[in-house]
């Protein structure tokens, strides 16, 4: 077990309260009205967290969590002056930098009584930290495009809910809330395009999306053709709809950043964990409901996808879980979360939850939740809507007792409900180390990230150098073109033909989790057409729009031969896709000792940090397992010292005695001498030889207990060289790592466009 969480100090006797962390796997709730200490003691539980080196993912509706980055070791007030409250300062009539002095002794003082200080604020600096704007460039911002990315290693289940959340996600925020996805077709279309996709291990982009929901993949939605369930004139208001949506200039924020991925978000580039704090106060509702489903998405993909375990991985703190678990509607963020809180513990990841009002929550869902901190309540029917669901989850819980003890709250103080401590507690929480002052606007966002070095350097594109031009008449009517020839424009002016061909390939795997595609186009001019074709030398990027309609006033190069000899073009046709067959590859990495393969793209270094995490936690798994049987046999040992020494304790009085009845012996033996009687010596040699006996028996008693605390040192040092050795050849495991490259097969490869382009 690892050490405690402290959050506070309990009532009954003001010692310390420390709260198992791998007791978070069964998830937590934080409930508490405005002052009554909620978000200290959220705060005070993610320190805990950032001291183990655990991961957290916090999700902060109005800006308080931004405080987590607020931590000053040496709690200097220079520290604390560029964040105390000018407004503050001014009310009080002193300066800033007198309430700066104010607030660094206020924090000394603090963390001086609950027994904290420069050495455990200096412990939070074993996570990173960031925050990230999704939608605003305030921050670190968060690019949704990775999120229409085929999802791998989802279960049939997992893949529907995630489906029918990412398309109500998509629709609402295009103004379509409130759709049902079972009753409402445009619901019925999206998502069917989703899961089309997605089970061919296809990659989405919303301009895809678009286009497919005028033109879909399909002929028929269920036993109605798709013109009579949904006409392709209201398709296109559909898509029209969606695509102003993508056309707005606001929307081109949510496609820039680093990709939503949770490896990203949850660890920096050397494998470092971090604390990632997503703030989502400067977007609206709609804005809010899209990007918060999109993430539970993606963190209940990340998550089903790591090993199994009964220890604490990573955390997902979700402040003012309002509106998003409700217990009558179905908002497109209530899926993920339903299912995380049923799936996630059983790989190390725990959700917390907190919010003000308990009416806010779905109780019969949050029947998983194994810890429940209550603060302060706004109103009685907030208690009772609380009592009715603990009554509910508890079983037998004593409700009048615990009605005693909330209504009877003071600030800071919190009843906890741990299903794996059995009674409820009382503990008032402990001074934060982090400086809370109070939520921050978007403006201070950039202090913030810069106050621990967080920061995002947008990538560079890079640009194409312009084809050669050729030296031939440009023509100002465009040549006869066979009818069996597909023809492409791309741009406008002198136009010059060039062989266009581009391919789409999928690789999936299933053994090893991967399911991508990937696409490849050339641009050939006619010379290089003959013969063996270098198609490698005239790769480009592949296009998403294949315009088939001439501009207007556009000049034309003369067409060669070889663009009329449909023999020619059907043979350059197949060796093409041959091409593509033989070079298009996947190349993974792959660990068979630990079962792990890397995600397409991820570096060699980013997957060996994975392996030597995922080392550690079957290290630890084994080592849990080693030290239950250890324990036993220890704890027998331990059993029978503890009875040696109360029978050395019953030996050593039993010894005590026998030496005064023989001393007492001795004394009458010289008195009835001295008297002049007789007395027998018998009974004084008996006496003599009863004490011996008690001094070899206190002998025996004492070299026993010698021989178990010698036997019970050697258990735990046995236990220790196994422990070390187990972690070793983990470890050692983890650096078996080697390339595997996937290919796709060939009914896999397809031919998206091939024919004549138009090129300036």
């Amino acid at each position: 077990m690892r050490e405690g969480f402290y959050l506070g100090r309990l009532r009954e006797d003001g010692s310390r309260y420390l709260y198992d962390p791998d007791d978070l796997v069964t998830h937590a709730v934080i409930l508490g009205m405005t002052g009554s200490g909620k978000t200290g003691l959220g705060i005070g539980l993610l320190e805990e967290a950032a001291r183990r080196e655990i991961p957290a993912l916090v999700l902060d509706p109005k800006g308080d969590l931004t405080n987590l980055l607020l931590h000053f070791p040496k709690l200097r007030p220079e520290d604390f002056l560029p964040w105390v409250s000018a407004e503050e300062a001014r009310r009080r009539g002193i300066s800033r930098e007198a309430l700066a002095e104010e607030k660094a002794a206020l924090w000394r003082k603090g963390l001086a009584r609950d027994g904290l200080g420069e050495a455990e604020i200096q412990e939070l600096e074993r996570v990173g930290y960031a925050v990230y704007t999704p939608g605003s460039s305030a921050g670190i911002p968060i690019s949704i495009l990775a999120s229409l990315k085929a999802p791998g290693g989802l279960d049939p289940e997992a893949l529907a809910d995630r489906v029918a959340a990412t398309a109500s996600a998509i629709l609402s925020l295009a103004g379509l809330s409130d759709l049902d996805p079972v009753q409402d077709r445009e619901h019925i279309l999206v998502s069917r395009i989703l899961l089309d996709a997605w089970e061919k291990g296809e990659d989405l982009s919303l301009e895809k999306l678009i286009l497919r929901v005028q033109r879909p993949p399909f002929a028929r939605l269920g036993v109605f053709d798709l013109e009579a369930f949904f006409p392709e004139r209201e398709r296109t208001e559909l898509a029209l709809r969606l695509n102003g949506l993508l056309a707005s200039p606001g929307f081109a924020l949510w496609t820039q950043g680093v990709p939503l991925s949770m490896d990203r978000l949850l660890y920096d580039g050397s494998g470092r964990p971090r604390h990632a704090v997503v703030y989502l106060a400067h977007l609206d509702d709609a804005e809010r409901m899209f990007f918060v489903t999109l993430l539970l998405g993606e963190l209940l993909a990340w998550t089903l996808r790591q090993s199994g375990t009964e220890r604490l991985r990573a955390l997902l703190y979700f402040d003012e879980v309002y509106g998003y678990l409700p217990p009558t509607r179905r908002p497109p963020s209530k899926p993920p979360l339903l299912r995380l809180l049923k799936q996630a513990r059983a790989f190390g990841v725990g959700l917390v939850l907190a919010t003000q009002n308990p009416v806010d929550l779905d109780y019969k869902a949050l029947s998983n939740a194994g810890t429940w901190f209550v603060g302060r309540l706004q109103t009685e029917r907030d208690k009772e809507r609380l009592l009715d669901g603990l009554e509910s989850l508890a079983g037998g819980l004593e409700r009048a007792e615990l009605d005693r003890r909330i209504s009877a709250l003071d600030k800071r103080v919190f009843v906890v409900k741990n299903v794996h401590e059995g009674a409820p507690r009382l503990f008032s929480t402990r001074w934060v180390m982090n400086y809370l002052a109070g939520p921050l606007g978007k403006e201070r966002i950039p202090e913030l990230n810069a106050l621990v070095g967080a920061r995002y350097e947008e990538g560079k594109e890079t640009e194409t150098a312009p084809l050669a031009a050729e030296a031939a008449e440009a023509l100002p009517d465009r040549p006869a073109v066979p009818a069996w020839l597909e023809e492409y424009f791309f741009g406008e002016g002198t136009l010059y033909p060039r062989l266009f061909a581009q391919a789409e390939y999928r690789v999936s795997r299933k053994k090893y989790g991967v399911h991508t595609s990937g696409e490849v186009a050339v641009l050939v001019s006619p010379e290089e057409l003959k013969g063996l074709v270098p198609w490698e030398a005239f790769v480009v990027e592949p296009r998403e729009d294949l315009p088939d309609r001439p501009p207007a006033n556009a000049r034309y190069a003369p067409l060669p031969a070889v663009f009329q000899d449909a023999q020619a073009m059907k043979r350059l046709e197949r060796a093409f896709r041959d091409w593509v067959y033989q070079n298009a590859k996947v190349t993974i990495w792959v660990n068979e000792a630990l079962d792990l393969a890397s995600n397409p793209g991820e570096s060699k270094e980013a997957f060996l940090k994975r392996a030597r995490r995922e080392a550690r936690f079957r290290a630890q798994e084994e080592t849990k397992k080693l030290e239950k049987k250890y324990q036993r046999r220890i704890a027998s040992l331990q059993r029978r010292l503890e009875r040696e020494r109360r029978e050395l304790a019953e030996d050593e009085a039993e010894l005590g005695r026998r030496k005064l009845e023989e001393m007492g012996g001795y004394l009458e033996t010289v008195l009835a001498l001295f008297g002049g009687r007789r007395r027998s010596v018998t009974a004084a040699l008996a006496k003599r030889r009863m004490r011996a006996r008690a001094a070899e028996e206190v002998e025996e008693s004492r070299a026993e207990i010698q021989r178990l605390e010698e036997e019970i040192q050697a258990l735990e040092e046995e236990l220790a060289d196994e422990a070390d050795a187990i972690r070793e050849r983990w470890l050692s495991l983890a650096e078996e790592v080697r390339p595997l490259e996937l290919r796709p097969y060939k009914k896999d490869v397809g031919l998206e466009a091939f024919g004549l382009a138009w090129v300036p």
